[in-house]
């Protein structure tokens, strides 16, 4: 491991990098540090909780200059509004001893205050890609002076559904740029966005996808559903003094609100909740809240997997499995951080064991099973989607599609898309057409004695 007193860095960066007390270089910052600085694209893949926000934002705060300038220099893409604000703050610890003028933008707030701060100028725009591109349309953004484009988290942008800002945004750059992309994970959707609008990407690896942190004990209990979970995890987080700081991860929005209605109950003081549906106030208090160690635990889907930065985490629970085994990758990694020791806790129940499997198979290891304690009531209450489906196989209402009229299989033959020629049309009109009443003016015409 190297120190950053052997990095060719600026004095005023060497300054910041003391005041926040590192020394040594993460492998991935040493890696990825001299080819980033010969302006190479480049490529780096490492595991959630090793630095990879530092050692993009190093070379780049080396190589900045002072200027005058209104348009930035450098354009950060980041998946999430939590990601912004900490990719800001960074921004600004780092660059503490130099003029470095920077702008978060995302969305859920409104634009006139983020177009007023670009008309004042700035060197570095920190954004999510649909707000980013927002700006740009309205022309408050312009891109034209961009010499390196830093794409954090690549693949959970794709994930996220941002391809189409990314593309879009891709060709409103010049042409002549740096491109840095930092990532945990390399897919398939990385490697094609890769291929499709870049060359000659150095690739930088530290880790292979999967890799579990050798600092963070992993161990998982069996539960068979969501309240005995619930019961399970009530009995976990009374101990206080070892769950001190418990990020806990559920699959959706629905499941969050729910279970920490039921948390509330017994640590109504000590919970916070965030998902995507809360305001961005809201959420941005509460990871500041759950941070600074006022409330001991917090609910959330994930949008708490990656990026963030969270101090001292003692444990990770999943409540939920995750449906894609990277996903628990990238929940375990907020704890054990800065080479710390952490503990996770993976919950499942029969249906999410295919789940857990898949997890083991990537890491290429099986996580140690502890056994239901005994206190822990097994509960007979299911949620809505645990209750078995009740098919009435004998409803009066219900309809047969063996008893329907003849008219439905006339209809069907009506609307059926047959190329029969040009007579056809005469055919369909002869047969459907409605039959003549009293009322037809042609009635009775045909055939009438004069």
């Amino acid at each position: 491991m190297s120190a950053f007193n052997d990095f060719k860095i600026s004095n005023l960066l060497r300054n910041a990098l003391g005041d926040l007390g590192f020394e040594n270089a993460t492998p991935i910052q040493e890696q990825a540090f001299p080819v980033a600085m010969s302006g190479k694209d480049i490529v780096g893949i490492a595991q959630t909780g090793t630095g990879k926000t530092f050692a993009y934002l190093l070379p780049i705060l080396n190589t900045h200059s002072f200027s005058k300038d209104i348009h930035p220099k450098t354009l950060i893409l980041v998946p999430t509004r939590e990601l912004v604000v900490q990719v800001v703050e960074e921004v600004e610890k780092l660059g503490k001893y130099a003029s470095v003028r920077v702008l978060g933008v995302y969305g859920g707030t409104g634009m006139n205050k983020q177009k007023e701060a670009l008309a004042m100028g700035t060197d570095i725009v920190v954004g999510t890609p649909a707000r980013l591109y927002d700006l740009v349309l309205s022309r408050a953004l312009q891109l034209k002076s961009i010499k390196k484009l830093v794409i954090d988290e690549v693949d959970v942008m794709l994930d996220l559904g941002f391809r189409f800002q990314l593309i879009n945004i891709f060709e409103l750059l010049p042409k002549r740029r740096q491109n840095i992309m930092f990532s945990a994970t390399m897919t398939d959707d990385v490697e094609l966005l890769i291929n499709d609008f870049f060359s000659g990407v150095e690739k930088i690896s530290v880790a292979v996808s999967g890799t579990p942190l050798e600092n963070i004990a992993q161990s998982t209990y069996a539960v068979p559903n969501f309240y005995t979970k619930v019961n399970l995890l009530i009995h976990l987080l009374q101990d206080t003094e070892a769950f001190h700081k418990v990020l806990v991860f559920v699959s959706s929005k629905r499941t969050a609100d729910l279970l920490f209605q039921e948390l509330a109950e017994f640590f109504s003081e000590e919970l916070c909740i965030i998902h995507s549906n809360k305001t961005q106030n809201y959420r941005m208090r509460s990871i500041k809240q759950f941070d600074s160690g006022q409330n001991r635990i917090l609910v959330t889907t994930d949008v708490m997997a990656r990026g963030l930065d969270l101090e001292e985490i003692s444990h990770v629970i999943n409540f939920d499995t995750p449906a894609y085994p990277e996903n628990y990758m990238h929940r375990i990694g907020r704890t054990g951080r800065a080479e710390k020791e952490g503990k996770s806790i993976l919950l499942y129940t029969e249906k999410e064991e295919e789940a857990k499997e898949a997890i083991e198979a990537l890491m290429a290891t099986e996580i140690e099973e502890i056994a239901l304690p005994k206190d822990v009531e097994i509960a007979k209450r299911l949620t809505r989607d645990e209750q078995p489906k009740h098919i009435e196989h004998e409803n009066p209402l219900r309809e047969n599609e063996e008893e329907r009229g003849a008219s439905f299989h006339e209809k069907s033959e009506k609307n059926s898309k047959q190329n029969q020629g040009g007579s056809y049309k005469w055919i369909i009109k002869k047969k459907y057409s409605k039959p003549k009443t009293r009322g037809d003016k042609n009635f009775g015409k045909k055939g009438k004695k004069r």
